[in-house]
């Protein structure tokens, strides 16, 4: 080596190499670039609905008190973005009064880069991003039958009550794999009289596949349900009452479910059974219309399926089969189409012609 050669830089060689290593190997370096969207039109009241008037230096400011308001919430990660897009464009497009909406969206990571996703997405979106700490629900999450399914974000609905402005009164809480194709209002509008939540109820499911044997067989356990009429219902989508939540201190009752599920095993559904315990037979019944679930076929296959009889408000792909991720390989089932109206999603090829 060359006599000027600057032999004091030997002893950083450690470090330099083991920042590079550490940098590689972290979860940000292994992330890849989120979706790209085309921006979505913006969304207009009619001439009928109530005046808000926003902050003109935040748009985003809460207007709690206001009854004009809708509030809605729903998660945000990666793997459900398009998904979560496609569903807030479908909001927009058939709501009445869309720049009364406001969306509570909980996400646990890449939280600036989600922001900035939305804001692209939709310029003239009302809406609070919540960073869900999912320390929350560690060591709380058991394995169930689906990986999907085990995800902290997938758990989130549980604390929404405490994410929330405390002065949030009501909620409606939508998963990312659906569609609205009726005006929200009707939804907002329903009265849940002294109940805490409000969901479709399917009473015709045999409630006793939602338990293990472990349950069933325990009389402390079976004995849950005595005294109620319990029915099932699909957490995807739910009227809730925050104030009464948070009176009946529902979070903490949920989370002890789900530790008892950690030492006995009793269900194998993830973030659906500690509801059914909780609320099943204490549930204000909604028009099935608003939530015609299942689409995306069972949680270990997600075969085709068909809508269930009756009028439709709501198209939810619950189950394994996600209609992007169909489309994308070329396998759709006939449904899925009823989706594609709604996908905001950029194409590479749409991107090269940029």
């Amino acid at each position: 080596m060359s006599p000027s050669f600057p032999w004091h830089l030997l002893l950083f060689l450690p470090l330099l190499l083991s920042t590079k290593t550490s940098e590689a190997s972290s979860p940000t370096a292994r992330w890849s670039p989120l979706p790209a969207f085309r921006e979505a039109p913006a969304f207009r009241n009619g001439i009928e609905c109530p005046k808000v008037f926003w902050d003109p230096v935040d748009r985003r400011s809460l207007q709690i008190h206001n009854p004009s308001i809708i509030h809605i919430a729903m998660t945000l990660d990666t793997t459900y973005l398009r998904g979560s897009v496609a569903g807030i464009l479908s909001v927009l497009r058939h709501s009445s009064c869309p720049e009364n909406i406001v969306f509570h969206f909980l996400a646990s990571h890449r939280r600036s880069e989600l922001r900035n996703a939305i804001i692209t997405t939709f310029p003239y979106l009302t809406f609070h991003l919540y960073h869900f700490d999912t320390n929350l629900v560690k060591g709380k999450i058991s394995s169930s039958i689906r990986r999907a399914l085990d995800q902290p974000l997938n758990y989130a609905r549980i604390y929404l009550a405490d994410l929330l402005h405390s002065a949030v009164r009501r909620i409606i809480y939508f998963d990312s794999d659906l569609i609205v194709v009726d005006d929200v209002a009707k939804l907002w509008q329903f009265d849940l009289g002294t109940h805490a939540l409000g969901a479709p109820e399917y009473c015709h499911a045999n409630f006793t596949n939602y338990f293990t044997d472990n349950f069933w067989s325990d009389p402390l356990f079976s004995r849950t349900f005595q005294g109620r009429e319990p029915c099932y219902f699909n957490t995807g989508v739910m009227v809730i009452d925050v104030w009464r939540w948070r009176k009946g201190r529902f979070t903490e009752k949920l989370e002890s479910w789900m530790t008892i599920q950690k030492k006995h095993r009793i269900y194998e559904l993830g973030s659906l059974p500690p509801f059914l315990l909780v609320f099943a037979g204490d549930v204000k019944g909604i028009e099935h219309r608003w939530n015609q679930h299942g689409l995306g076929g069972d949680n270990l296959e997600g075969l085709c399926r068909d809508l269930h009889p009756g009028p439709v408000s709501l198209l939810h792909w619950s189950g394994k089969g996600k209609p992007w991720l169909r489309l994308d390989s070329k396998h759709p089932c006939p449904l899925d189409s009823l989706w594609v109206p709604y996908d905001l999603y950029r194409h590479s090829s749409l991107l090269s012609d940029c």
